[in-house]
């Protein structure tokens, strides 16, 4: 989770700002590029073994399925109610079948 405590966040921003590092990429293909540098600089510090490559894949994943829950779900949410649910089987409607 990104939930590190708020010294280290300041320490991490402190860093980032003092290599001139740009936090906001323009388009998906530039935040692919700055992620994938990320993850190569951390196999490069720690080494090319498996548990840091798992280590990363699980940063990564983690990393997505916290952007879709605080996200994309809600977004998802919001929209099915402004134009109706797509599907005709879900739990809370169950009992009408």
């Amino acid at each position: 989770m990104p939930y590190i405590p708020q010294d280290r966040r300041a320490v991490i921003h402190t860093e980032m700002e003092n290599l001139g590092i740009d936090w906001t990429p323009t388009n998906a293909g530039d935040l692919n590029y700055i992620m994938t540098r990320f993850v190569d600089n951390f196999i490069l510090e720690n080494g090319c073994r498996y548990d840091k490559i798992n280590s990363m894949i699980g940063a990564l994943e983690c990393c997505k399925l916290e952007l879709y829950r605080r996200l994309a779900a809600p977004y998802e949410d919001q929209v099915m109610e402004a134009n109706g649910d797509a599907y005709v089987v879900v739990p809370e409607r169950e009992a009408e079948y």
